[in-house]
């Protein structure tokens, strides 16, 4: 009985997997804007819903929005110029800018269908708006390539794998949980690279310096510290890493 029971198991754990791969696969589509084929099974406008929501709760967590409406026009006209100048402006998300009251984080992200937050602490550290564009358009790109939209089904990828090998064997959860989490940090750093390719391209579209992103680069390995993390351990690729990667962009883009 205990060895038929662990092969109906079996069969049940593989079971959960293949629903999931299946699903998964199932969800393939071609970024109009990228032409890269992603797996993702949200639509636009509830790309832009799930945004929405989620905006008030990223505004709390950060201290609110930071209370200077000069500061808080600039990020506006850029991220606008760089919507409406750029391949940003043939979509149909709703594009929004915030500066994050947040006087202690340097970071800067983005919600799916175009919420877009810069704290303060990062935006402080700017030295002009080309390197705001930088920021911007990072986000930006983020929108436009879909990568929160195509994590979520990655995330949900993973746990039918992790559920179906918990299952199915004994102990084999934690594994698979290992396996999953290095999966998805690897499409993390990736969607980073492109995005900041992205942005390159918006920001050469706007008529914004893209040599300022690698400033942005420098203000982000500087915040990081001595001790920054591995970066096969991070969903983030090292600053020195992404300066390479923007240079041959930069290069790129100004001879297409």
């Amino acid at each position: 009985m205990k060895r038929g029971g662990g092969k109906i198991r079996l069969f049940i754990g593989l079971a959960i997997v293949a629903f999931a791969v299946i699903k998964y696969c199932g969800s393939a589509e071609t970024n109009e804007h990228t032409g890269e084929k992603q797996y993702i099974d949200l639509t636009v406008n509830e790309e832009i819903a799930l945004g929405l929501q989620a905006a008030p709760s990223m505004i709390q967590q950060h201290g609110g929005l930071y209370q200077n409406q000069e500061y808080q026009n600039i990020v506006d006209a850029v991220g606008q110029k760089l919507v409406q100048s750029s391949i940003g402006k043939s979509t149909d998300y709703r594009y929004e800018f915030h500066l994050l009251a947040d006087e202690r984080t340097i970071n800067a992200f983005a919600l799916p269908g175009g919420q877009c937050f810069i704290t303060y602490a990062l935006y402080s550290q700017l030295e002009n708006v080309d390197q705001l564009a930088g920021v911007l358009g990072h986000e930006i790109g983020h929108v436009i390539a879909k990568h929160s939209a195509a994590r979520m089904s990655q995330q949900g990828l993973a746990q039918g794998v992790i559920t179906g090998v918990s299952v199915g064997t004994d102990g084999g959860g934690q594994a698979a949980e290992a396996i999953a989490q290095m999966i998805t940090m690897k499409y993390g750093r990736d969607d980073e690279l492109q995005s900041d390719q992205l942005g390159v391209q918006m920001m050469l579209d706007a008529g914004f310096d893209p040599y300022e992103m690698i400033g942005v680069m420098e203000i982000l390995k500087a915040a990081g510290g001595p001790n920054r993390t591995p970066e096969f351990q991070s969903t983030h690729p090292d600053p020195e890493n992404r300066i390479e990667r923007i240079k041959e962009a930069i290069e790129y883009y100004k001879k297409s």
